[in-house]
């Protein structure tokens, strides 16, 4: 699976969890490297979107802005996860195909267990015929 990538500091949290997909056997596309926000959410979105990749994640100090820039792109469905809970429920009940993080409130730990019930969980097929409604 190919993964894009992108995360507009290259800090502790986002170069564990770069690492970290890398471990676990995804093809990283590492997007839009030192750019603000906005381009990051713009690029990876535009990856997934045009089927460069098959999924992707981003991060910004709060997670909000670079969710907030994927949607932007037609086709791209952004969740911010600060919890597995929350990213499998994203994957099953939303087809989310970018996932969010929170520099700020994420540790190695909590993201490995947000990205392995992210990437774990298959969207719902009784889900799918709502996803063409927002």
């Amino acid at each position: 699976m190919r993964v894009a990538f992108g995360a507009d500091d290259e800090g502790l949290i986002p170069t564990s969890v770069l690492e970290l997909l890398r471990g676990r056997g995804y093809e990283v596309l590492h997007l839009a490297r030192g750019a603000q926000w906005p381009e990051v959410g713009r690029a990876v979105g535009q990856a997934v979107a045009s089927g460069q990749a098959d999924s992707g994640v981003v991060m910004c100090y709060t997670g909000t802005g670079v969710s907030i820039a994927a949607n932007k792109v037609p086709g791209v469905r952004a969740a911010l996860c600060v919890d597995a809970a929350t990213a499998s429920g994203a994957r099953r009940w939303n087809d989310a195909n970018v996932l969010a993080l929170s520099i700020r409130l994420t540790t190695p730990d909590l993201a490995a267990e947000i990205v392995d019930a992210y990437f774990s969980t298959d969207p719902d097929p009784g889900e799918a015929g709502l996803f063409g409604q927002v």
